[in-house]
């Protein structure tokens, strides 16, 4: 049994922990750093919603295994949607 508790601290530390480097690289002015800090941010929210999945009394991992199995182009479409905003997010052009 995975211990949920500890992963959603984990998930909102790293949370924090980004959203500090976001805030440090905003006010520095260093980009690197910035986007670092939102990636920290990304990683840690999906950490502590990923671990709503392992909950013992519902079954959403099974969930959305199914919903994959049973829609695989529109779970492709969702997660290239979520990868062109994360891309469009971090790597913006400047001028």
């Amino acid at each position: 049994m995975v211990d949920t508790v500890s992963m959603k601290a984990e998930g909102l530390v790293q949370e924090a922990k980004g959203r500090v480097k976001d805030a440090v690289g905003a006010i520095s002015g260093d980009a690197a750093m910035q986007a670092g800090g939102k990636i920290d941010q990304l990683s840690g929210r999906a950490k502590h919603e990923f671990s709503d999945l392992y909950d013992a009394n519902e079954s959403r991992l099974e969930a959305v295994t199914a919903f994959i199995q049973e829609r695989p182009f529109v779970s492709l479409g969702i997660v290239s949607l979520v990868g062109l905003v994360i891309g469009r997010l971090l790597f913006r052009k400047r001028g």
